[in-house]
């Protein structure tokens, strides 16, 4: 089996909020950095995305991948690859933890990364450190910035207004 790497932060804002981010996936653009497009291509039930397709641009890697997504409960997310042009193995999961009644959270992020091109295991497992690092970073400014809290209140304006 494949290592792992994962890693956490915490996050003044309750799970939902963060959570809420991290389902958007229209606007990873605006936030992550290395993924440039992102495309819902299916969803479960409740309007959850089921499989994404992502454009990366990681600076080395550039990459047009599928995922496909798992929701357990309303505070994890895993996700696996269905199909990549570079990229063998890309699994992962956001896991959020209320802490202090709920006004904060700390998000754990574990990644597995294994390319098709022959890479040192050290290096790849440096690769997925950044890659955890970057989208730890990037989701913990987002959601404090209320980048995020002003996005679902236009959402909800424009949805009364029709």
């Amino acid at each position: 089996m494949a290592e792992h790497t994962s890693s956490n932060i915490t996050i003044e804002a309750a799970p939902a909020e963060v959570m809420g981010v991290i389902a958007d996936f229209d606007r990873y653009p605006e936030w992550t950095g290395e993924v440039k497009e992102a495309e819902i291509l299916a969803t479960d039930d409740r309007g959850r995305a089921e499989k994404v397709r992502l454009v990366l641009d990681a600076g080395a890697i550039k990459d047009d991948h599928t995922l496909a997504y798992a929701w357990t409960g309303e505070n994890e997310v895993s996700w696996s690859l269905v199909k990549s042009q570079m990229l063998r193995v890309l699994d992962g999961s956001y896991r959020l933890t209320a802490l202090e009644g709920g006004t904060r959270t700390e998000v754990t992020y574990q990644l597995t990364v294994d390319v098709k091109i022959p890479m040192l295991g050290m290096i790849k497992r440096k690769a997925e450190k950044v890659i955890i690092d970057r989208a730890l970073a990037g989701l913990k400014k987002r959601v404090e910035s209320g980048s995020a809290a002003s996005d679902a209140a236009t959402a909800a304006d424009e949805a009364e207004k029709h």
